[in-house]
């Protein structure tokens, strides 16, 4: 990846390098998405503690300070999952995985039309946030028909996703333009990645897309008599469950291509690499099923195919844990690491973007153990819909994801700005609390899912506390209601240093904080010509696309078609 302004090379004249003009609108334009997204990011977190308060035991919503701000527990849930889980993943994502394939590739982008996705992504989110503080779309995330949202909270939603396809669009329209001004060359890696990313996303928000657009707008405009629950749940999950990796591949990206040599070592493999997220692209998608195996009138054996390959999905991640792990220890031992484990102590610990993202991996570990366990067939009735899954979750997307985004930000905002970290030593700090904090959330979560404890209730005022306290969880519990003070604490932190740090002058030329692109130990060299079969068969990203598409119809086909010549409508209701 280019770290600076290069020269125009005879292999690149066919295509506008970027010049400085619009290098600066990128960067500005980058900078806008990721400040909006830790904007949503923050009022997220402020709401979370109430979550993790509520499963501690102690039912804050009765505050008078909270009936004046919330109309409910679940109006407060509604906020925390949207903000947190869809809009600050987005529009990061989108800043982030635009401005890496365009500095990679060194092509100039329509920035009239990338300042316009921005501003579209915006006003979707503007429009969907109405009635979300009204209270009139107090759904959830989850888009759950028969509850009944505002028809303006879906319309701003089905514009935010719009626009997102629209930066996959463009990004995929440079790589191709690169691709017919250099043939026979092989894409560079982390374009690859961003492209497989973008491709995967187009694939699986078919689903979301669909709901929104032909099932809900329309039903909660009065337009229709009703939707079929059982249709809008199966193309809700077409997305629900790739929408993961959609937060997942991103911070990916920073661990194969930029955490090695923030570590001080290289990537392992680019081949690997390639495969890992070939893989995700075709198999990430036809998994939805596995969230379904309570629902009636779906066969049992397309729930079995679903789970099988949903299993098939841990590979790439194994291949991802495998290819981190080995760039980290090649970093330490350059550095005088020795031992089987005694290595990791010659990591750069003290620097704060690396510790976040190794902290994120470490998560990751038992956010992809648990996830074996949601998937399966035996295992997941013990623990659906319970406390469990909000535990798994905020180890995936919560510390996995975010925590790598946010360490990302550490080397990013000075990289857009010119301006230097504020506070080293307190983001560190903010980064070992979020860690920590995250960890306590997963234990006691995790310990009163398995109990039974239900996901989604305000526990803490049930008319039932007899069943709560005959279950003995009164560690847990305690566990649970720590997380969220630790984590408030983490949140103050971070927010600290990345405020000051932006509202700070300028002090450097932003080009002198490079993008810290790794090395690779087996590279894939730079024409298709002289690399390796792993390479070649993995470039075709287009044709692995249409594969993963084809595969999608095979497993969704079958199911889908009875529901549509069965409909069942089914009028709205209101239950907040």
């Amino acid at each position: 990846m280019t770290t600076a302004l290069p020269s125009q090379s005879s292999s690149r004249a066919a295509l506008p390098g970027l010049d400085a003009a619009t290098l600066t609108s990128l960067k500005k334009l980058t900078q806008a998405y990721a400040v909006t997204a830790f904007l949503a990011l923050m009022i997220g977190v402020l709401l979370g503690p109430l979550q993790a308060l509520n499963y501690g035991g102690i039912n804050v919503y009765d505050s008078p300070l909270l009936k004046a701000l919330l109309g409910s527990y679940y109006q407060g849930l509604t906020l925390h999952g949207v903000l947190n889980a869809l809009v600050f993943t987005q529009f990061f994502i989108s800043g982030w995985m635009l401005y890496l394939p365009v500095r990679d590739l060194n092509v100039r982008p329509n920035m009239r039309f990338a300042w316009f996705t921005y501003l579209t992504m915006t006003a979707g989110l503007l429009t969907a946030a109405v009635p979300l503080l009204t209270n009139d779309a107090t759904v959830l995330y989850t888009f759950y028909p028969p509850l009944e949202g505002s028809p303006v909270f879906y319309i701003g939603a089905a514009v935010m996703v719009a626009a997102s396809l629209l930066v996959a669009g463009q990004v995929v329209w440079l790589w191709l333009a690169w691709k017919r001004a250099h043939p026979g060359r092989v894409t560079p890696v982390v374009t690859y990645m961003s492209v497989a990313t973008w491709l995967m996303w187009v694939v699986a928000a078919l689903g979301l897309v669909v709901e929104v657009v032909v099932l809900l707008i329309p039903w909660s405009l009065g337009l229709t008599r009703g939707v079929d629950p059982l249709l809008a749940r199966t193309l809700f999950w077409w997305t629900g469950h790739p929408i993961v990796y959609f937060w997942l591949l991103p911070a990916y990206i920073s661990w194969y291509a930029f955490l090695p040599r923030q570590a001080g070592g290289r990537m392992a493999s680019e081949g690997l690499t390639r495969l890992a997220f070939a893989m995700f692209l075709v198999f990430s998608v036809p998994v939805g099923l596995h969230h379904q195996y309570a629902d009636p009138n779906v066969q049992n054996t397309w729930k079995v195919i679903h789970m099988f390959l949903t299993f098939l999905v841990a590979v790439p991640s194994l291949l991802t844990a495998f290819s981190a792990a080995a760039s980290l220890e090649d970093a330490a031992r350059a550095h005088g690491g020795r031992g089987l484990i005694g290595w990791v102590r010659r990591l750069p610990w003290g620097n704060a973007s690396m510790t976040a993202q190794v902290l994120a991996m470490v998560s990751f570990i038992f956010g992809g153990a648990g996830g074996i366990v949601n998937a399966s067939i035996a295992f997941s009735p013990v623990v659906h819909n319970t406390a469990w899954i909000p535990g798994h979750f905020h180890i995936t997307v919560g510390t996995a994801t975010t925590l790598t985004f946010m360490g990302v930000m550490f080397w990013l905002v000075p990289h857009l700005t010119g301006k230097r970290l504020a506070s080293p030593r307190v983001a560190l700090a903010s980064v070992w609390w979020w860690f920590t904090g995250m960890m306590l959330l997963a234990l006691g979560m995790h310990w009163q899912g398995l109990a039974g404890v239900p996901r989604r209730a305000l526990v803490s005022a049930s008319a039932q506390q007899g069943v709560y306290d005959a279950m003995h969880l009164g560690l847990p519990k305690a566990i649970t209601a720590a997380s969220g003070i630790v984590l408030f604490v983490a949140a103050i932190l971070f927010y600290a240093v990345l405020w000051r740090t932006l509202l700070s002058r300028r002090v450097d030329d932003p080009e002198r904080t490079p993008i810290p692109t790794s090395e690779a130990i087996s590279a894939a060299g730079e024409t298709l010509a002289d690399a390796s079969p792993l390479v070649r068969r993995t470039e075709p990203l287009l044709a692995l696309t249409f594969a993963a598409l084809v595969l999608v119809i095979l497993v969704y086909g079958p199911v889908i078609a009875p529901m549509l010549a069965n409909y069942q409508f089914i009028p709205g209701q209101r239950l907040w």
